[in-house]
């Protein structure tokens, strides 16, 4: 902007003054949460955890690793703290290592400040610029994190090796006064790891054998995965003993939590679209699913359930459910519970299995993830079915769980009869309505149970109950071309035997 100095006179004459990225973070971070700002834009879940921790160490001008599971966050947390920078600082123009005016430390800008004195040109830098990060992966190399000589502007410029000026510069070094992150350290080979045990302590960077002095003004932060110290690779003690925070991350604690981030991830504002309208709960059930994907004994626990796997069940749900309109030439529809057969090519490149889910296969898999979310929403909103009976005797004590009909017996009775009932997800509404309305007495129990639910929600939650006797063995279910057939429990046991 023009009303900033454009020369280092008159940035002195303006008042400025020096100071270290890390002092920067801590001043401006006190300075918002004075006002009571937030501080980290879309990080959901850590305000009572993983924030406070951070927090601790940039007050404590400490370099930060977050180490958690797979899409917990640490990415975004990381790149969200440049909001805590000041929005421009001043770097000396055309200097690689964007050097402070009044405290310059490569050799290049120690020269133009010699030559020009205060007339040197100034250029301001944004924010967003000084943050750089790099994934690790076993071939990173040296030169790209630290740099290397460059023999072609040594013999151009006859010099030697051992000159500052002939070293190409890493990225870490071009992110001087600013923040750089290294993600999934583990992944970075041992020799390299080595390389930055100098730039967190002594702040200086060796290249070939010939020991370059920077004092580079850097955060360093850094994320990984518990999962990669044995599967991977490892963090050498000496460079975890220079981390002064070690902060561990975590995967929503509530469906609440869980469900701002998806509705903050997805995308659901498709435009020119067809409408869809989500069910409170099957909204619930697609969230409920993740968390029963990280109970399950078929899902190797140590690996995770990303947040990125509800985000893409979501997005393929209400696909699915587009996909139907576009058929049927509807403008709307509602969502159903046979549209989350759309969410298993979203769950299974996301699931890592045990060996007893790969023999079940991933498809089945998650199929069985899905219904056990289906049945836990279920559960809160109807009557169970199964109740605990006392038995008599000396000590009195709770046999197993026993299956009760209870309100559901009229419907469970219709297909006992030998009815079906089959619902496919390209049915257009119409027809989708009819067919569930021919269950008696189903919208009644909707309506007795689902006291809110809106009547553009009716035949969603009457599919729901089906679903729920079903994954409560009180009805069975058979996979159709596109769809379901729900049946009676003891005639589809008899017709397997056949």
């Amino acid at each position: 902007m023009s009303t900033r100095p454009a020369t280092r006179g008159a940035l002195v004459r303006a008042g400025w003054r020096p100071r270290t990225v890390k002092d920067e973070l801590r001043q401006n971070l006190m300075a918002r949460m004075k006002s009571g700002a937030t501080l980290f834009d879309g990080i959901v879940g850590y305000d009572r955890t993983v924030i406070p921790q951070v927090v601790n160490a940039l007050l404590a001008r400490h370099n930060i690793i977050l180490l958690g599971l797979r899409g917990q966050a640490k990415t975004r947390l990381l790149r969200g703290l440049t909001g805590l920078l000041d929005e421009y600082i001043p770097v000396i123009k055309g200097s690689e290592l964007n050097d402070d005016p009044l405290n310059p430390q490569s050799k290049r800008a120690r020269e133009l400040v010699a030559r020009h004195g205060d007339d040197i040109e100034i250029e301001w830098l944004h924010r967003d610029a000084r943050y750089n990060e790099k994934l690790a992966t076993p071939d990173v190399s040296i030169a790209d994190l630290i740099g290397d000589v460059d023999p072609i502007k040594a013999a151009t410029r006859k010099l030697t090796f051992a000159d500052e000026e002939v070293i190409h510069f890493g990225i870490i070094p071009r992110t001087n006064r600013g923040i750089f992150a290294i993600n999934e350290l583990p992944d970075l080979q041992p020799r390299i790891q080595v390389g930055l045990l100098n730039m967190l302590e002594e702040k200086d960077i060796q290249i070939r054998g010939f020991p370059v002095r920077i004092p580079l003004d850097i955060l360093l932060c850094f994320s990984a995965n518990p999962e990669d110290y044995t599967n991977r690779g490892s963090i050498i003690t000496p460079l975890k003993d220079r981390i002064e925070s070690q902060i561990l991350t975590h995967y929503p604690l509530n469906l609440s939590d869980a469900r701002r981030i998806t509705d903050q991830e997805s995308w659901v504002s498709r435009p020119g679209a067809p409408t869809v309208r989500v069910p409170e709960f099957l909204r619930e059930a697609i969230e409920q699913i993740a968390f029963e994907a990280r109970k399950s004994e078929f899902v190797d626990q140590a690996s995770g359930v990303s947040a990125r796997m509800t985000i893409a069940v979501y997005e393929n749900v209400l696909s699915n459910a587009e996909r139907r309109c576009l058929i049927a030439g509807q403008s709307e529809t509602m969502l159903r519970v046979v549209d989350l057969g759309a969410a298993i090519p979203a769950m299974s490149g996301k699931l890592e299995l045990v060996y007893e889910g790969e023999q079940e296969g991933a498809h089945k898999v998650a199929a069985k993830i899905i219904g056990a979310a289906l049945r836990a929403v279920f559960e809160t909103r109807f009557p169970g079915v199964y109740a605990l009976r006392a038995r008599q005797g000396r000590k009195q004590k709770e046999s197993a769980p026993q299956r009760e009909e209870g309100p559901y017996k009229p419907v469970i009775d219709w297909f006992a009869r030998g009815r079906r009932l089959e619902l496919t997800d390209e049915m257009p509404d119409t027809a989708y309505g009819a067919a569930l309305q021919s269950v008696p007495e189903l919208e009644t129990l909707t309506r007795q149970y689902l006291k809110d639910l809106p009547a553009s929600h009716l035949h969603a939650g009457m599919e729901f109950l089906l679903e729920g006797l079903h994954q409560s063995s009180l009805l069975a279910k058979e996979d159709v071309d596109r769809g379901i057939l729900y049946c009676d429990m003891l005639g589809a046991l008899y017709e397997s035997q056949d």
